[in-house]
């Protein structure tokens, strides 16, 4: 399971607050088993944001992957969780393309409810963070 410190950067990337490149750092770092368990996470968080068929294309566009790269291919199938999984299974050399184009679809459908939602007191995901002081206030309720 993701822990604060880790979700956080990955909602500044939904909100287009920080690019996807800290987190392709960060993944980079993992081994295979922890790239697929972060991965598995990752769609957790698109299904909470209810992704629809719709995100797909321009999810694809957000990810700057070729859209024949097997990940692309295989997200043209549906935004269901089986089918997403179906990504994350591919093999090792496809994992970070696979993070890539999971990460721009998360986007398009966080935000979407971040729209709907912003600064939902009972939800901190949705938060401004962009705003000062809200990383903060957040890292507190978890400590």
């Amino acid at each position: 399971m993701l822990n604060i410190k880790e979700t956080i950067p990955i909602n500044k990337y939904g909100q287009g607050i920080t690019s996807i490149f800290p987190i392709v750092d960060i993944f980079e770092n993992f081994t295979n088993e922890r790239k697929r368990n972060y991965l598995e996470e990752i769609v957790a968080l698109i299904m909470q944001s209810k992704p629809k068929d719709e995100d797909i294309e321009p999810a694809i566009k957000e990810s700057n992957l070729k859209p024949t790269f097997t990940p692309c291919v295989l997200l043209r199938n549906g935004v269901e969780t089986s089918k997403l999984k179906k990504i994350i299974n591919l093999p090792n050399n496809e994992l970070q393309k696979s993070l890539v184009l999971l990460m721009a679809l998360f986007k398009m459908a966080y935000q979407r409810r971040f729209n709907e939602e912003k600064n939902n007191p009972d939800k901190w995901w949705y938060w401004d963070l962009s705003q000062p002081n809200i990383e903060d206030k957040i890292l507190k309720l978890f400590n």
